[in-house]
């Protein structure tokens, strides 16, 4: 089995290498927008961290400009171009663009697997829209994107990974040199100076790039419904999420609380009632335990609340995730992503890959 994964591997590889090559020498063509596009993404599957990443973008642009984020909608069951409004179900436009309507209903939220026409509907459709950041598309290289924020996961080095399906890379190292900056997420509480200097050694190329760090700075748990319930620091829990890197997940939670359980799913699950009951049961043999879920998870819970087992309604908790910037790093982010959009930052090498 492991020999087949890593032949699978090998062919995955090679098929990318004849995309990017194809792209590189302008065979297959990128296209270019007269609204700036604004890419966050990863070379990896799962859970690096790219939403929180959008939504810091959303929210510190939408202050001055007017603002449009656009993903594929991972997990739903509908194709096409749809517009996400906040009483959106999560099967038709996706967990992920669901939760970030619902953190910023003013914002125009769109879901299609086809990029350049989704850009090109936009910019039709809503003349007033001078900016739009694309989530998960660093390897959708139909668009040519103004800026490249690359996310990596601290916990995961590259480096160290194999190609699909053999492991989570699925776009070559070399196509890291086309990201403008880089976000390093899920940094430890005292990263040190050598850690930074070697993420920087691995990630910089070009003088133009630049690399943040950043830890997960998790807010006050909010109850899913209103309760009576308080959930405090070191009370049991126990965890359920269904996202691409539940144990970075967990870890987080062991900071806090005491977790007794984890129910650990594929990234963008449904969940049925038979997996919900499980959990329930378990909650029921620990009446002193409250449960914990990411923020994705719980929107997905919403318009189904009135189902779900009386003990899940009144004891389940999510906690809200944003990034902060590390000491050390540096914390003008935004400040520089600005300076792209009215044109002062120029990246003079076009690296291919």
């Amino acid at each position: 089995m492991k020999f087949l994964l890593k032949l699978i591997s090998y062919i995955y590889y090679v098929v990318i290498s004849i995309r990017h090559w194809l792209f590189d020498s302008h065979i297959i063509k990128s296209h270019k927008f007269s609204v700036p596009i604004i890419c966050v993404g990863n070379i990896t599957v799962g859970g690096t961290g790219k939403t929180p990443v959008a939504e810091l973008l959303v929210k510190a642009l939408s202050s001055d400009r007017k603002v449009a984020l656009l993903s594929r909608g991972y997990g739903r069951r509908t194709k096409g171009y749809r517009i996400v409004e906040t009483n959106s179900s999560y099967r038709d436009v996706g967990d992920e663009p669901l939760q970030i309507k619902l953190k910023f209903p003013h914002v125009l939220v769109v879901v299609c697997e086809r990029r350049v026409e989704a850009i090109n509907r936009i910019i039709e459709e809503h003349p007033d829209i001078d900016v739009i950041v694309m989530d998960d598309g660093f390897q959708h290289r139909h668009v040519d994107a103004r800026v490249n924020v690359v996310v990596v996961d601290s916990t995961r080095h590259f480096e160290n990974d194999d190609y699909l399906p053999a492991g989570t890379l699925r776009d070559k190292i070399s196509a890291l040199g086309r990201g403008h900056y880089f976000i390093v997420t899920k940094c430890p509480e005292q990263m040190s100076d050598l850690d930074r200097r070697l993420w920087r050694k691995d990630l910089q190329k070009f003088a133009y790039q630049k690399v943040y760090f950043t830890r997960v700075l998790h807010s006050v748990p909010v109850s899913f419904l209103p309760t009576d319930v308080v959930l405090r620091e070191n009370d049991k829990v126990v965890a359920m999420s269904g996202i691409g890197n539940p144990k970075a997940f967990v870890k987080g939670l062991k900071a806090h609380y005491k977790v007794i359980k984890a129910f650990n799913f594929s990234d963008h699950h449904v969940y049925t009632m038979e997996e919900l009951r499980e959990v329930a049961a378990y909650l029921e043999k620990h009446p002193d335990a409250k449960l914990m879920t990411t923020e994705k998870d719980a929107v997905k819970f919403r318009r189904s609340a009135a189902r779900l087992p009386e003990v899940l309604r009144q004891r389940m908790f999510y906690a809200p995730v944003e990034l902060e910037f590390v000491e050390g790093s540096d914390h003008d982010f935004v400040g520089t992503v600005r300076r792209d959009l009215a044109g002062k930052l120029n990246f003079d090498v076009n690296p291919t890959s």
